[in-house]
């Protein structure tokens, strides 16, 4: 093989606050040899998503935390372009957790197959990959979502919430969710479906506009913000409702900790059901997931929008947008052709 070389973002420093550019290194080292049972992949596609802020933080957590000077970890699509590894050859497309880079050499076992026929390969870190299996779990599984259910979903107009709304929709509920621009409310009502959205930017009033929006309030409340919108969430849980606690992109970057909802005691008096998950844990949904989406998507019950930004350079940049609401839909890095 011959020298093969890439670029890498290295976390140099952790965020006090809000991530910045400058707390980020891109890096080109040589990528070792292919060895027994192993590939060379070059990396197509890379994500970015929410939850790798707390990853930056260095505290024991449900994954590791990133180690500064190494190379950051996140969900990619490539090409495999050389193989020892008899399970894989040249031209599969593979799904790994070795993003922030341009190639990787790995072992087999780390890797997943994908089948581009479903979808774009893009996809696979989106609606058809982790955030869309979080959407899916968290409404099905921890929302236990019934036909006909009332549903409100925070930060509709995002990588997770978008697959929820249309999945609720499917499922034949009336949806409200929250976005933070007109042009992301009219797509939530127009393109997907759901029965009104909310900018909560220009709203006002938070729980005054959730009212006004669910008078008979709401079965189901998948929340992926947190802070002022689980208060307002509460406000309008019916008796026996249930919370999903997916992310809480509000409060990823406090410095201090900040109140909890006034009025948490609703969960007592209306018999809520609130539950956190971790998606990962819920593996065993995988086959089925995919399954329900390629009915969706192939009887137009299932799209998606995506932000992309191009190349390795451009990655942190595409990370902080997460926090400024500046993605529409998935947030993606294209890497390479």
């Amino acid at each position: 093989m011959n020298i093969v070389k890439s670029k890498e973002i290295h976390l140099i420093s952790r965020p006090d606050g809000e991530p910045t550019n400058e707390n980020f290194l891109v890096e080109e080292i040589e990528i070792n040899q292919v060895t027994e049972n192993e590939v060379l992949v070059k990396n197509l596609w890379m994500s970015v998503d929410p939850y790798m802020r707390g990853r930056m933080i260095d505290r024991k957590s449900y994954v590791p935390p990133f180690e500064l000077g190494k190379t950051l970890e996140g969900g990619a699509i490539g090409v495999v372009v050389e193989s020892k590894c008899p399970d894989f050859k040249e031209g599969d497309f593979v799904n790994s957790n070795f993003g922030w880079r341009e190639y990787f050499t790995s072992k087999g076992k780390y890797l997943k197959k994908i089948n581009p026929d479903i979808g774009p390969l893009q996809a696979y870190l989106g609606t058809l990959g982790m955030p869309g299996m979080t959407a899916y779990v968290g409404l099905l599984r921890i929302g236990e979502l019934k036909e006909g259910d009332k549903v409100m979903i925070s930060a509709a107009a995002g990588a997770v919430g978008t697959v929820a709304s249309q999945i609720a929709v499917a499922k034949g509920c009336d949806v409200y969710g929250t976005a933070g621009s007109d042009e992301k409310c009219a797509f939530l009502e127009q393109d997907l479906g759901i029965t009104k959205a909310i900018n909560y930017k220009t709203c006002g009033h938070l729980i005054k506009s959730f009212h006004n929006a669910c008078p008979d309030g709401v079965d189901v409340y998948f929340e992926n913000v947190g802070g002022s919108h689980l208060e307002a969430a509460l406000s309008i849980m019916r008796p026996n409702g249930r919370i999903a606690l997916c992310g809480m992109i509000e409060q990823y970057n406090d410095t201090s900790p900040r109140p909890g909802p006034n009025n948490l005691m609703a969960a007592i008096a209306k018999s809520l059901k609130i539950e956190g998950f971790i998606v990962s844990n819920h593996s065993d949904l995988s086959e089925k997931f995919l399954s329900d989406m390629k009915a969706w998507i192939e009887s137009g019950k299932m799209q998606w929008k995506e932000t992309i930004d191009e190349g390795i350079e451009s990655a942190p940049g595409a990370f902080i947008k997460l926090f400024k609401g500046q993605n529409f839909g998935k947030m993606l890095v294209k890497i390479s052709d």
